[in-house]
């Protein structure tokens, strides 16, 4: 039932905003993979990389204000169809990535169990473990890892400026990257 739901969902939306299924279904596995409150991803449709978080859009056509507006209906829109539809909101943990999966191929720490969410952007991998409470942060190549103590993290967002700041959506709201501990690998 929910799979024919979401099917005419996603057409009703590319319909409606004038985008291809594979674009409006590209913002829902992004919102899957950001626990329905983020997403990241990559599309020609939306001017490439792209991020949404509520309140925040940013598409890659940098001063396109109606490509932004488009963003930002259709993700709201998916958003509250996966807080509506929780048996959907995750069908299982997705890789977010700008690259070839050949390039973020490369394996995780082994020991953390299994990440919540992975992803990638330019030189930047992550990898979120919620039962360990960590985060593991590769920034071309090295990696360090955070104790994420009573944040349930969700999502995460880079700042498209000089210092590429990290931010992630928790329950407690949003919280930057050093604002984090870092404990030993």
């Amino acid at each position: 039932m929910a799979d024919l739901k979401e099917t005419a969902l996603v057409a009703r939306l590319a319909a409606r905003h004038g985008l291809s299924r594979d674009a409006v279904e590209t913002v829902l596995s992004a919102l899957r993979s950001g626990g329905g409150s983020m997403a990241q991803f990559s599309h020609a449709e939306f001017g490439g990389m792209s991020q949404w978080s509520s309140g925040m859009t940013m598409v890659g056509d940098m001063f396109n204000d109606a490509l932004r507006a488009k963003l930002n209906a259709v993700a709201t829109d998916l958003a509250a169809y996966l807080r509506e539809n929780p048996e959907v909101a995750r069908k299982e943990p997705a890789e977010v990535s700008y690259r070839s999966q050949q390039q973020v191929a490369k394996s995780w720490p082994s020991g953390l169990g299994t990440p919540s969410s992975t992803g990638s952007q330019n030189h930047l991998r992550y990898a979120i473990y919620p039962e360990t409470r960590r985060l593991v942060i590769e920034d071309a190549g090295q990696r360090t890892m955070y104790d994420t103590g009573d944040h349930v993290i969700s999502g995460i967002a880079q700042a498209q400026s000089t210092d590429a700041t990290l931010t992630f959506r928790s329950q407690n709201g949003l919280v930057r990257l050093s604002e984090l501990k870092k404990v030993d690998a």
